[in-house]
């Protein structure tokens, strides 16, 4: 299911507020879309300023809930994951906290409440 336009430009604007809000040293956040996936890519403190693969979203219908994978340096390639809670989907701005508590070392992005 191809993502729509409308939807592609609000999970643009919601990545990029959570970045400004609460992951201040991730250095550059890009989106890309393609079909029913949109490929998140950031720059860390740890790439030199190098983009690279952070997340995958999988659009299922609805702008809220996603399902996702998490890119891994170990295999190279995206796996599908869970979040701290325990669920297979979750909104653009819980990956983003889940990949970043990761890739930024904060394990603080992990605590539920």
């Amino acid at each position: 299911m191809k993502i729509p336009e409308s939807t592609r430009s609000s999970l643009t604007l919601r990545l990029l507020q959570r970045q400004r809000e609460r992951w201040p040293d991730l250095e550059q956040l890009t989106i890309r879309v393609r079909g029913e996936f949109a490929y998140i890519d950031g720059a860390t403190p740890d790439s030199d300023g190098q983009v690279e693969p952070l997340f995958r979203l999988r659009y299922a219908g609805s702008a809220t809930f996603w399902g996702f994978a998490i890119y891994t340096w170990s295999g190279m390639r995206y796996e599908d994951s869970v979040l701290p809670n325990g669920a297979a989907a979750g909104t653009p701005e819980e990956v983003l906290d889940c990949a970043c508590g990761l890739y930024l070392r904060d394990p603080s992005a992990w605590v539920t409440n």
